[in-house]
């Protein structure tokens, strides 16, 4: 039996921001055409103590940001997943983290300086936005051809098709189930099994042939994207993260944009209105805002005082 091969253990950050009422996702641009990445840095135990601190370090050094609030998501390990020839030299096992920021001009500046960028998390998982609507690309292109190969093993392997018809259903909300904007990483997991994520093809897991549908990123780094939207998305309906990425003080469309922006939901103005002073998570600051050029806005602030009333304050935006 041939030796294993030495394991490293790595740090991804999935950075989030809100940048003009969209998600955006912090990428490390790829040299000569190569694909985006997350920010990653290996663990150094000579270095630092723990894994947030040697994190918090990797992502300052290359993109010049000071992350906020962070979070372990979880420890990515498959076999390929750095797609290295006959798996020769280190396997690297990352620990994907989800980190929230605001967006600031300055440091805007610095990234880019430093060879980072901010991306729109919805143009690496299109069929995730329904702000406006049903992704037009789900009817088109997705279920379509993750249809045909549900039905495809069902000579090979009798036990196939119900399985994975049944997981379709499930993650896409088909037939009578609703659709659920938490099934981020199901979906994901069914694009790459079914050859529509580019990265399956470059992991020599799927043949080519079948459309790539959204922009590809390196390695794995897309499944560690969708499980930090998949958990920021549950997050935001019993924590007051949200408050993370909105400045000091906001008006209700703005925070009402920025819950629309994470969950990919279109959210009716009066019952968010209502579910926010309801909750009573903010508190007006006497102010307005008049930014949109119409009627002023009143101005509000995170009223900070709820995290000792409460243990588990949030947004719950309901189903849809």
């Amino acid at each position: 039996m041939p030796a294993s091969p030495p394991v490293e253990i790595g740090l991804n950050a999935a950075v989030v921001a809100i940048d003009s009422r969209a998600p955006a996702i912090l990428a490390i641009a790829g040299e000569r055409g190569a694909r985006d990445a997350l920010p990653f840095g290996p663990f150094e135990p000579t270095r630092h103590r723990t894994f947030e601190t040697s994190l918090r370090a990797s992502v300052e050094a290359q993109t010049a940001l000071k992350l906020g609030y962070i979070e372990q998501l979880y420890t990515f390990g498959d076999r390929g997943r750095q797609k290295a020839p006959d798996e020769a030299g280190t396997h690297m096992v990352s620990v994907g983290y989800l980190a929230l920021t605001r967006m600031d001009a300055e440091a805007t500046e610095r990234l880019e300086a430093a060879g980072a960028r901010w991306r729109d998390w919805y143009a690496f998982l299109p069929w995730e936005d329904w702000r406006s609507g049903r992704p037009a690309i789900l009817d088109r292109t997705i279920l379509p051809a993750l249809t045909a190969w549900a039905a495809e093993s069902a000579a090979h392997d009798s036990k196939a098709l119900p399985g994975r018809k049944a997981r379709l259903r499930l993650a896409f909300g088909l037939d009578d189930f609703p659709w659920d904007e938490e099934r981020v990483l199901e979906r994901y997991e069914l694009l790459y099994e079914g050859g529509l994520a580019a990265e399956a093809v470059t992991d020599g897991w799927a043949p080519p042939g079948r459309p790539g549908v959204g922009v590809a990123m390196r390695h794995d780094h897309r499944r560690i994207l969708a499980t930090a939207v998949a958990r920021l998305r549950g997050k935001i309906k019993y924590r007051p993260v949200v408050f993370e990425l909105m400045p000091a003080e906001f008006t209700l469309t703005d925070l009402q944009a920025t819950v629309e922006a994470i969950s990919g939901r279109h959210l009716h103005k009066q019952n968010f209105r209502r579910l926010v002073e309801g909750a009573e998570l903010v508190e007006p600051t006497g102010a307005t805002s008049s930014a949109t050029g119409g009627r002023p806005a009143a101005l509000f602030r995170f009223r900070k005082q709820i995290l000792e009333e409460r243990p588990a304050p949030g947004l719950k935006v309901g189903g849809r």
